[in-house]
């Protein structure tokens, strides 16, 4: 079993701007190239923030109306300074928040989520940029056919790495959703299968009914030979 890394899913030829660009150039790069943010980079290629468009709008979300009137949000000193910024080194949002190539999609999420971008700089191992990771990017793992995820949770799960004979765990997949019922030789063994066919990618969630022969884990229960995985 191994996750798709960043580097099978990120953008390798990346569009970029260094911190003289005007706020114009910037603009209009991201209209050229159909981009909604560019890494801000030095002169060794080393990412230094990233603008988006959020960067550039708030520009116009600061302007008073036809009437004079100032109906733009509150903005701290820091805000109001990338809102008036002339390039893209005082509109980017720094440091950037960067990834490597060899990163699986889930650390490269975790860190999504973590820092509450919407994308990385992905950089190597001396800090220059190689590529960008998205969110749409990372979301690609879904798009995998059940045919894939089904095979790959028979050969690498249950075969290679829980080693269980054929049939002792049935399995469907549909629309990433995955079922496993049969029975499996140890109790313990039921929330590790579940576990491990979780973290296949693609899969959405795992609906597990699973019986088992062995009861290894000491625990008692009034039907002791049914698990019902939660969902």
């Amino acid at each position: 079993m191994q996750h798709r890394s960043v580097n099978e899913v990120m953008t390798h030829e990346v569009v970029t701007a260094r911190p003289d660009t005007p706020f114009k150039e910037v603009a209009a790069l991201f209209h050229r190239n159909d981009i909604t943010a560019i890494p801000v980079i030095d002169d060794q290629r080393r990412p230094l923030g990233m603008v988006s468009e959020a960067d550039l709008i708030r520009k116009e979300a600061v302007l008073p109306d036809p009437e004079g009137r100032f109906p733009g949000r509150w903005l701290d000193a820091e805000d109001r300074a990338r809102a008036e910024a002339e390039t893209a080194g005082g509109l980017m949002t720094s440091p950037a928040v960067t990834a490597r190539p060899g990163w699986s999609v889930p650390e490269a999420a975790r860190a999504m989520d973590r820092h509450r971008v919407k994308r990385l700089a992905v950089v190597d191992e001396i800090g220059r940029l190689v590529g960008i990771v998205s969110r749409r990017d990372l979301l690609e793992v879904f798009l995998r056919h059940d045919a894939a995820i089904l095979e790959e949770i028979h050969h690498d799960v249950l075969g290679r790495t829980l080693w269980l004979a054929p049939g002792d765990v049935q399995v469907a997949v549909h629309d990433g959703v995955v079922t496993l019922t049969g029975r499996l030789p140890r109790r313990s063994l039921v929330p590790i299968t579940e576990q491990l066919c979780r973290a296949v990618d693609g899969v959405v969630a795992v609906h597990a009914t699973l019986d088992w022969t062995e009861d290894d884990t000491g625990q008692q229960f009034e039907h002791p030979r049914a698990y019902r995985a939660a969902p």
